[in-house]
């Protein structure tokens, strides 16, 4: 594991009055700059600057006249979450402490595969969801993430891997899931406002084929996601029968398997080419036999899916054990056998608390004295 010094020369700081142009999205952007005779061409190529080039200061925006770069620094910045602590994984995870203007700390990570990359984004301050076997679930919910804070998570990352504008191959960034810290669908219009930046084919230029907003089960909101948003479905789903998920799962009580599986079906845009992923974590003696393998065929009939098989990720305090190598075989294999795609996830910066359900805010863990002695150790 390697931990880095914070860093935040480019973080707008908590006594810096100017507005944050980043998360803006169009109609936004337009509105904050009329005032000033920002509008039309010079509007979009402010837009470009911003989300296309990932400019971080006014004085990079060649295009633009001196004294309209001089007027807009004044009264606004292009900033990014402030980094508070960075480490990498032996394997090559990326995790990021990331504190916002108000003192609250999120943590986003990026996980390097052969054929992609992908960051996980946070949309809450803490949780509001307590699942039983999630680490980042003990962390009580603090606020919604607002739009710039999302999006800054993403042009963070881009500007770690040095991807501006973004290289049509080999880019170390090609996929966002928002599996982070929150349930998206607590903050939907935060997430929603968000994602359009990010998939603006004049900005950040994300496919919304390789985005994923994955949720524990808010029903009402799910068919919103496919209208409005169009991006890939996950379902945090753990358990195939409803008493078992109403103790694991705990908003089950409120929106059961079977409203949870009709949301499902009912997706917008669903078929085999582009099918829901079911995030199942496997646990030991609870949820990993052969019958719960069976139930899990007969829950999701008619659904084009994907089972994402997770060893349990321990952490300091939990009462779950992972499932044996043996009953993780057994339960995919039998999926397999069943014609269902069930993939076992390898873990990824386990050693970094990167891995699934293992997210938590450091500040929870380390005072501030402690974070100073690591930076300085880092930089040292």
């Amino acid at each position: 594991m390697t931990q880095l010094a914070p860093t935040a020369e480019i973080a707008a700081q908590p006594s810096d009055t100017r507005r944050n142009l980043v998360g803006l999205d169009r109609e936004g952007l337009a509105e904050a700059l009329a005032p000033f005779g920002v509008e039309g061409f010079r509007l979009r190529q402010l837009w470009q600057w911003i989300y296309h080039r990932g400019a971080t200061d006014f004085e990079q925006m060649s295009s633009l006249s001196k004294a309209v770069r001089a007027t807009l620094a004044d009264y606004f910045v292009i900033g990014r979450p402030m980094v508070s602590m960075h480490q990498q994984s032996t394997d090559g995870t990326q995790k990021w402490l990331l504190r916002f203007p108000d003192g609250k700390e999120v943590e986003s990570v990026h996980i390097p595969e052969t054929d992609r990359g992908t960051l996980c984004v946070s949309s809450q301050v803490g949780c509001t969801l307590t699942c039983k076997f999630c680490h980042t679930g003990t962390q009580r919910w603090v606020r919604n993430l607002e739009a710039p804070e999302i999006v800054g998570q993403v042009m963070l990352a881009r500007d770690a891997f040095g991807e501006w504008p973004a290289p049509e191959h080999d880019r170390s960034l090609t996929n966002i899931v928002l599996m982070g810290m929150g349930e998206p669908l607590y903050n939907y219009d935060n997430v929603a406002r968000a994602m359009r930046i990010v998939m603006d084919g004049e900005g950040l230029g994300i496919s919304k084929r390789r985005i994923t907003l994955s949720t524990a089960g808010v029903v009402p909101m799910i068919g919103q996601v496919g209208a409005e948003l169009g991006v890939n479905l996950a379902i945090s789903l753990h358990a195939v029968r409803d008493e078992l998920r109403n103790e694991l799962v705990p908003i089950n009580r409120k929106y059961p398997l079977e409203q949870l599986m009709q949301a499902c079906r009912d997706y917008p845009g669903l078929s085999n080419a582009r099918r829901i992923t079911f995030e199942y974590v496997m646990l030991k003696g609870v949820n990993d036999s052969l019958a719960d393998a069976q139930a899990m065929v007969q829950l999701l009939k008619g659904i084009p899916a994907k089972i994402n098989l997770i060893p349990f990720n321990p952490w300091p305090g939990s009462v779950f054990e992972c499932s044996s190598n043996n009953a993780i075989r057994r339960f995919a294999d039998y999926l397999s056998e069943q014609n269902m795609s069930a993939p076992i996830r390898h873990a990824r910066g386990q050693d970094i608390m990167a891995a699934c359900g293992q997210l938590k805010s450091e500040s929870e863990k380390l005072r501030a004295s402690e974070r100073r002695k690591a930076a300085e150790a880092a930089a040292s």
